[in-house]
């Protein structure tokens, strides 16, 4: 593995924590703010296996989504390979893992049962999640250099 490939690896696990830590739960906490819904941000309950607190755990998934993403959008073409691209990657390949994959595997319905608002505000969330990636990633990759 060249020291390319490390670095991106390391900018996108920090972009995507930091982007979960940032914008993702400012986007839950705005969506609140405008009634829909009432999300536990920034949670310390404790989540299996390990019992680590739910942010840890939000920001250690939201980093190895980073990393995918890095790896993914840096060889899309053209506007792909910047904040859309990454914007792109959250609210599809990450959400529609999340929505078919992972909520069935802890036992809700898929897509969390279609149900309002979530199937507009958690997309919405996503996109900003992707953002904040996009620039985090930015970020860090020139600190790396």
């Amino acid at each position: 593995m060249t020291g390319n490939f490390w670095r991106m690896a390391v900018a996108g696990f920090v972009a995507g924590a930091l982007s979960v830590l940032v914008f993702h739960q400012w986007g839950f906490y705005a969506a609140a703010e405008f009634g829909f819904g009432r999300p536990n941000l920034y949670s310390m309950r404790p989540v299996p296996p390990w019992g680590v607190p739910a942010i840890v755990s939000l920001a250690f998934w939201g980093g190895l989504w980073g990393v995918l993403g890095a790896l993914v959008v840096a060889r899309l073409p053209g506007l792909l390979n910047g904040a859309l691209g990454w914007i792109l990657f959250a609210i599809t390949l990450v959400l529609a893992v999340n929505w078919f994959v992972v909520l069935p595997i802890k036992g809700a319905p898929v897509g969390g049962g279609w149900r309002l608002p979530g199937v507009v505000v958690v997309p919405i969330v996503y996109a900003l999640w992707g953002f904040g990636m996009w620039l985090f990633y930015g970020l860090v990759r020139r600190l790396l250099r």
